[in-house]
């Protein structure tokens, strides 16, 4: 079983992060959003660092050393959300029965700053796309998750809230689901689980 981390086992937060930064900064949410782009690399695959990240904003918006510190700071708490208690509950009620897993495109830096919700601990693997350089949906992502674990990817049950990376998992022959509430995956999983007992 793999779940993935942003929107799914954490809930996130748009008022945390842009929230108030592009009236902050007197900007549109649009122009916040294209000065935030144009890195010389994508971070999702770790062609770039966070310091780089971090500065390359830092330029971008003109950030004082004390806007930069307080955007980094929203940004995480964006970013890392509140745990999904019941579906953590969930997941971690699984191991006993069954490998899991992670598998999360990431931000350099994301193991560090989730290690709050106590992840690396309650599964046999976490993937983060950052680290490895690939990233969902690119089929290798998905191949290297299962050869990790070991199974075949027929035996893969995944959740994710993205419809793209869900097609994803199910074009190499997983068991994909589209997180859209807590209460729906779960009973979802739970029939593809009971149809394959």
């Amino acid at each position: 079983m793999v779940l993935d981390i942003g929107g799914v086992l954490e809930v996130i937060d748009d008022t945390v992060f842009p929230g108030p930064w592009p009236a902050r900064l007197g900007l549109s949410a649009d122009e916040f959003a294209d000065r935030l782009d144009g890195l010389p690399g994508d971070p999702a695959i770790g062609e770039v660092t966070w310091p780089e990240v971090l500065d390359h904003w830092r330029i971008r918006l003109g950030l004082t050393p004390e806007d930069a510190a307080g955007l980094e700071e929203d940004y995480w708490r964006w970013y890392v959300g509140t745990l999904d208690q019941p579906l953590f509950d969930w997941f971690v009620a699984q191991r006993p029965h069954r490998l899991t897993a992670i598998l999360s495109n990431s931000s350099p830096g994301a193991r560090e700053r989730e290690r709050c919700h106590g992840f690396e601990a309650v599964v046999d693997e976490l993937v983060y796309s950052h680290e490895v350089g690939l990233a969902k949906p690119d089929p290798a992502v998905y191949a290297l998750t299962a050869d990790r674990l070991g199974v075949r990817p027929e035996e893969v049950l995944f959740l994710d809230d993205t419809v793209e990376r869900v097609v994803g998992a199910r074009a190499v022959g997983w068991h994909a689901v589209h997180h859209v509430s807590t209460t729906r995956s779960i009973a979802a999983m739970e029939r593809i689980i009971a149809g394959r007992a």
